[in-house]
């Protein structure tokens, strides 16, 4: 069973979806890849404290690490990639090409791209973490100007 909350944060309102009581979504409004509404099922204000909690911690810089038990659902690739994308630390950047090397196929990028841009726990799973071959910022879900936002933030460029 599906359960779902809107929070509020420095982008703007997000979504938390849990099925069965373990968060499985994370959607910023006009995310692309964001699934229909009325899949979220029915809204629990109660059910997210803790998520909520660990988001604010982050947003006002005293969180690196979200420990949040998470249910990602995709393929075994797409979840393979997710997993990758939690090793990136706080205030680093990762190559697709990087990614796909540490998943032992360095022709993958593009794939890896595409299992990317399908994360779908946004911020806690940092996918924002992941740029070009030359370092620039490629394609984000939440767009290109809250990606860069998080990447400032988290080098200490910037704050919200």
């Amino acid at each position: 069973m599906k359960q779902h909350t809107v929070t509020d944060s420095p982008y703007g309102l997000l979504t938390l979806v849990a099925e069965d009581g373990v968060l499985c979504g994370l959607y910023m409004t006009d995310q692309r890849h964001r699934p229909a509404e009325e899949t979220f099922g029915a809204r629990d204000d109660t059910l997210f404290a803790e998520a909520e909690e660990q988001l604010r911690a982050y947003f006002s810089g005293e969180l690196k690490e979200f420990t949040l038990e998470l249910r990602l659902n995709g393929t075994a690739f797409q979840r393979t990639v997710w997993d990758q994308l939690r090793r990136i630390p706080y205030g680093e950047t990762r190559t697709y090409g990087e990614l796909a090397g540490a998943l032992g196929n360095p022709s993958a990028s593009r794939a890896v791209g595409l299992a990317n841009g399908r994360n779908p726990i946004g911020i806690i799973v940092p996918c924002h973490r992941v740029v070009g071959a030359d370092g620039g910022l490629t394609g984000y879900g939440g767009g290109l100007a809250r990606k860069q936002r998080l990447l400032d933030f988290e080098s200490g460029t910037a704050l919200f």
